[in-house]
């Protein structure tokens, strides 16, 4: 199969869960593609529902089924263009279906396919329903794991969050916090800081990433009167990081460390659980959050929202931070298609 030219390559959308937001947003994304700068994209999924959903919302999106990802970007201006997939079972909004699991899995391969075969620039995933999925006999965590599962890595990606001018990574992501503590190792932040520092230079061109290594306890534990995290776990993990060349700093306290003035001062913070690095981001930017995977072949980014399953079909939903993902994927493409092999 011929590439498409690089610079005329577009997006692979997944279809993510049909009972969800996801068509909605990514016909609401095609209809701002001029007012919001939108970069072409392909949606994988199935064009009748689509069809159907957008006539529900009273949405005028002309839907246009086609064949390649090439004639994908010919049509982008006129219409929407979507690689047929086909559902086993009728989509009712808010109600997710496990006979459907295996085209959304199925929308998650044709797109990694596209993009690692040359015809796409980037994976920009829609948010899947994962009890659904689990449902169906999916046995990952999520689509991160799933995603490295099928490229095969043996070390694991790492998760970062964008806004407006912050970037976080969560160092432990989806555990209580008690779990989150007892995970905290200096291995696993060496590796996050690693990871995080690959890819902003590569997918962002920032040549020399700046790590800001946040404390876990308050007060950055006050000499180890409040816990000793910090002097036996992270700053052990900022010596590695430092050692390695890399410009990391810290353990810094988490109260101090998202101000207008402190986000200058890195580019990227590596936070040690999940909230510590979403409160300040979602503060900061609530409606173009961005889900980005470092460490992986290729480009993936998502928007920082789920299902919505509450609102699904009901033209309710806000196409912002799809169209943000959409926005950065594309950018982060072209930067690590510039950079050399």
């Amino acid at each position: 199969m011929t590439a498409v030219p690089q610079d005329r390559l577009p997006l692979a959308v997944t279809m993510g869960e049909p009972a969800g937001i996801g068509g909605e947003i990514a016909a609401k994304a095609w209809a701002a593609r001029r007012d919001d700068g939108v970069p072409p994209f392909v949606l994988l999924d199935d064009p009748d529902r689509l069809r159907a959903l957008a006539a529900r919302i009273g949405l005028s999106v002309p839907v246009q089924a086609v064949g390649s990802a090439g004639e994908a970007v010919s049509v982008f201006d006129n219409a929407l263009p979507v690689l047929p997939l086909a559902l086993a079972a009728p989509v009712v909004s808010g109600r997710p279906d496990p006979a459907n699991g295996a085209a959304v899995i199925n929308s998650i391969d044709r797109a990694v396919d596209l993009v690692r075969g040359g015809q796409a620039a980037a994976v920009v995933t829609n948010p899947i329903q994962k009890s659904a999925l689990y449902a169906a006999g999916f046995r990952h965590p999520g689509h991160t794991e799933y995603l490295a599962h099928l490229v095969g890595l043996t070390s694991e990606p790492v998760m970062m969050l964008a806004a407006r001018d912050l970037r976080v990574v969560p160092v432990t992501i989806h555990v209580s916090l008690r779990d989150a503590v007892k995970q905290l190792t200096t291995e696993a932040i060496v590796h996050a800081g690693r990871v995080t520092a690959a890819g902003l230079a590569r997918d962002f061109g920032i040549e020399k990433p700046r790590l800001a290594v946040a404390a876990l306890n308050p007060h950055a534990g006050e000499d180890g009167t409040m816990g000793r995290e910090e002097i036996d776990i992270i700053a052990p993990a900022v010596a590695a990081l430092r050692a390695e060349g890399i410009d990391a700093s810290g353990p810094r306290p988490s109260d101090t460390l998202f101000h207008a003035v402190a986000r200058g001062t890195f580019d990227a913070a590596l936070c040690m659980y999940h909230d510590q690095a979403l409160i300040p981001l979602k503060t900061i930017d609530f409606d173009t959050g961005v889900n980005i995977t470092l460490g992986l072949p290729f480009v993936r980014t998502s928007p920082d929202h789920g299902t919505a399953l509450d609102i699904a079909g009901t033209g309710k939903a806000g196409a912002s931070s799809l169209i943000e993902a959409m926005k950065t994927a594309d950018l982060m493409a072209r930067i690590r298609a510039s950079r050399p092999k």
